[in-house]
């Protein structure tokens, strides 16, 4: 290679490639542990903060009070009442919010439009590989590099249909609230049953009052409502449930067996859903008076699965997996909104920390916690205590999981949290949880709190055995990667 086309080489303390709630949440934990004159590379293929924030369909809000959806315990500037859901402009603002104030504790030097391709360690460096959109490479250098995927959640594309007389779009691609599609008052069916298809159903019913818009929902999907788990206002104080109760009440009712009971419990007692036979669940939120709308404003919900949608004997219809067919208007709307984490089995196993303890990463193949934002913000706080290697956390192949056992899915995650969140407290400073305003509890006020913070510190350590061996059942169950770090490793894995 000539000296003009050598890869440019940077050198820091910390570089971490992924601007998403993941990412910032591992900065702000090393912005607790590096000093003013420190540096981190931040590395990203978009082109600003955000993550998948940045991809996603423009009607998209958080499922959560927004308060809770920020890096480590920085606050919000909105000014909206902490019920608010934000929107995806407000999401974006705040995480570049996020970034610039832990620029001002540590130095943090931003690398956008740039993709991470490959690294390696020598003599305790780690070198990071990166390509520019114009060809160009970075080597950075590093004493720690922090891998923040996430859920690696990537856009829809529109679905490959055999019809010439249908729309075929996705919502990422195309505002469903402008453009042909408002202009047209063609019928619209949204392929999908998850939180993408209720926030689209949602923005077409309440922006087109009676357009015929119609949901084919798979075996249909549940979701814990969030007037139960999150109420709003002053009936927090006497209302809904602290969420480690509710954690407290699936770790005494699932042993790592018995999902289909632990689910029927679930659903009756916290869950919101639009159909009675709707049986999956993945952790979405959503309020009554969201599917109440929803409910009301839907003229059709076929409780299949879209192989296609054809063109035959003079009429267009959609065909079902199950062999049945629905004849439908030429000229429909087919929206994409069907499951947005799609990781192929081929996507290589990374164990969550490297044998050196000097990369993290965060994916969801080796995942210790249910969420990025935890594991970027706990998993940063163990890399810089140096302990991250010595505590024995289960980490799961968070995907294998939910594709092989997905009723079980859920109730796993619960177990894994409950186990590792144990662990990680024996082993970090208390203010590493008092300083999470990830923390769901922390919607609630503090005497309704304290019954759970108190149950925790007398119980983590026995709950944790009891964990422990649910999470080795389900290992065993389903032959799937469950366990710490060089344990057996499944067939499948």
């Amino acid at each position: 290679m000539s000296e003009s086309n050598s890869p440019r080489v940077e050198s820091c303390d910390v570089c971490i490639v992924g601007a998403g709630i993941a990412g910032l949440n591992a900065l702000f934990a090393a912005s607790r542990y590096l000093s003013r004159d420190q540096k981190v590379i931040l590395i990203d293929r978009r082109s600003r903060p955000g993550g998948m924030w940045v991809d996603v369909y423009s009607y998209v809000r958080l499922h959560q009070p927004h308060p809770m959806f920020t890096a480590g315990n920085i606050e919000w500037t909105l000014g909206q009442d902490r019920a608010h859901l934000a929107t995806k402009r407000e999401v974006l603002e705040h995480l570049r919010h996020c970034v610039d104030v832990l620029a001002e504790r540590v130095r943090v030097d931003e690398y956008f439009g740039w993709e991470f391709e490959s690294q390696d360690e020598v003599n305790g460096i780690v070198r990071a590989t990166c390509r520019g959109a114009d060809g160009r490479m970075l080597v950075v250098e590093a004493k720690r590099l922090i891998k923040a995927y996430g859920l690696a959640i990537t856009p829809n594309e529109p679905l490959a249909i055999s019809s010439e007389r249908v729309h075929s779009v996705s919502p990422d691609y195309c505002d469903l609230r402008s453009g042909d599609i408002r202009e047209s008052r063609a019928p619209v069916w949204i392929i999908g049953g998850g939180k993408t298809a209720m926030d689209t159903a949602h923005a077409l019913i309440t922006a087109y009052p009676g357009r015929q818009v119609n949901l084919v929902a798979g075996r249909g999907t549940f979701f814990s409502s969030r007037d139960r788990l999150l109420p709003s206002g002053s009936r927090r104080w006497w209302t809904g449930t602290v969420p480690s109760t509710l954690a407290a009440q699936l770790g005494r009712r699932f042993d790592g067996t018995n999902e289909s009971e632990v689910q029927d419990w679930y659903r009756a007692t916290y869950g919101t859903f639009l159909t009675p036979q709707s049986d999956n669940f993945v952790l979405g939120v959503l309020s009554e008076a969201e599917n109440e709308t929803i409910s009301a404003g839907l003229n059709d919900v076929v409780m299949d699965y879209l192989d296609d949608v054809v063109d035959r004997n003079g009429s267009t219809e959609l065909v079902f997996r199950s062999g049945s067919t629905k004849a439908i208007e030429p000229g429909s709307w087919v929206v994409n909104c069907t499951g947005y984490v799609k990781v192929t089995h081929d996507y290589p196993y990374e164990p969550y920390v490297s044998p050196s303890g000097a990369v993290v990463s965060i994916n969801v193949r080796s995942a210790v916690l249910h969420l990025p934002a935890f594991m970027g913000y706990f998993l940063g706080h163990l890399l810089f205590l140096d302990k991250l290697r010595e505590v024995p956390l289960y980490e799961i192949d968070w995907q294998g999981l939910k594709d092989r056992a997905p009723t079980a899915f859920p109730y796993v995650l619960f177990a894994l949290v409950q186990h590792n969140l144990s662990l990680i407290y024996d082993n970090v400073p208390r203010s590493v949880f008092s300083d999470n305003a990830l923390d769901f509890d922390k919607w609630y006020p503090l005497p309704r709190r304290l019954p759970g913070v108190a149950r925790f510190v007398l119980t983590h350590r026995r709950e944790r055995e009891r964990q422990r061996r649910v999470l080795d059942t389900v290992r065993e169950r389903f032959d799937i990667r469950c366990g710490p770090i060089g344990e057996r490793i499944p067939s499948a894995g």
